[in-house]
């Protein structure tokens, strides 16, 4: 899918391409490629003379492959950004192309992203843009304002994160935690980790692309203050993410401590049990024992009941006692 932004009075307007002629009509200052097909990559190299490299979106994590620029002005970024969807939460790369310095090409000042599916934060910033005149001035501004949309996006999943967590806490310290329950809560707990370490790893490759921007000087004063202030933000996204892996690591020590208390009363009941049925075991070894005993011969009929209600008041006894002491609790 080929979509064009332009600009008027600040605001970002979105057009559908679905052919060379149209694309004609457009002076665009981004142009957005979902999952581009074949002809789409041709009407760009023939209207823009821009080639859309093969490996945009290769998952290539060297740093100089992500972030350089070329001597014909071209400004390669590629980055990764989170999709925090509830039950596949993933990162999609996206691949940017923005020409700096060449005046002859219909691609000055125009930025080219590309990527596989829908970037979330490329539906904040226009829905944002559209709703806020002036935000956008050129097509710096455009990349600049897709990473301040993905580290809100990051901090919104945060919130979303901390949420589900109170909903655990809530299940763990209830005291009433089974083995069923703990097994549900440690999935839960499993899976706002991932979630958890794949915004902070975001967050980082955010970081990295901010960075690159400031160090190459390609932003003006204002955007220059604007990428300190996503630099600074994405700083107090690391210090959350660490609480929330504290909160974390503490539910599942929790989980983790109640499965073993659940564990040790059962080792416990069987280790009373045990201790119980050793006085009438002990009875029944001794008068299985091939002999002849006075006070068996002495009660004559009434010699099996004697040594059944023996070893019935040996087990009762021992088990009173414990139920007493509390130990079956």
């Amino acid at each position: 899918m080929l979509n064009i932004f332009t600009l008027a009075n600040g605001r970002l307007f979105q057009e559908e391409i679905e052919s060379l002629e149209e694309l004609s009509h457009f002076q665009p200052i981004w142009v957005d490629l979902g999952a581009p097909t074949l002809d789409e990559k041709r009407w760009i190299k023939q209207y823009f003379g821009l080639s859309i490299p093969d490996d945009a979106m290769d998952e290539d994590i060297e740093e100089s492959a992500r972030f350089y620029k070329e001597d014909n002005g071209d400004l390669h970024i590629r980055s990764d950004f989170l999709v925090a969807d509830a039950h596949k939460p993933h990162t999609v790369r996206v691949a940017f192309i923005l020409n700096l310095n060449n005046d002859d090409l219909k691609s000055k000042g125009v930025l080219f992203s590309i990527h596989d599916e829908e970037v979330p934060a490329c539906r904040l910033l226009r829905l944002r843009a559209r709703r806020a005149p002036g935000l956008i001035e050129d097509a710096k501004e455009v990349l600049l304002k897709l990473y301040d949309a993905d580290a809100e996006y990051s901090a919104d999943a945060l919130e979303e994160i901390y949420d589900q967590l109170e909903q655990v806490s809530r299940k763990v310290l209830s005291g009433d935690v089974t083995d069923a329950l703990a097994g549900e809560v440690l999935a839960d707990i499993a899976h706002q980790e991932d979630m958890n370490g794949r915004i902070r790893r975001n967050a980082m490759d955010t970081r990295r692309a901010v960075s690159f921007m400031m160090r190459i000087k390609m932003l003006n004063n204002d955007q220059y203050q604007d990428a300190r202030q996503i630099l600074r933000d994405i700083d107090s996204l690391d210090s959350h993410t660490a609480f929330l892996f504290d909160k974390i690591n503490f539910l599942m020590d929790a989980t983790v401590g109640f499965i073993n208390i659940n564990q040790n009363k059962i080792i416990k009941i069987f280790s009373v049990a045990s201790v119980a049925l050793l006085p009438p075991t002990l009875i029944a070894s001794v008068y299985a024992m091939n002999l002849k005993f006075p006070e068996l011969v002495f009660l004559g009929g009434w010699s099996y009941l004697y040594t059944v209600t023996l070893m019935t008041a040996s087990a009762v006894v021992p088990m009173w006692y414990f139920r007493k002491r509390g130990w079956l609790k």
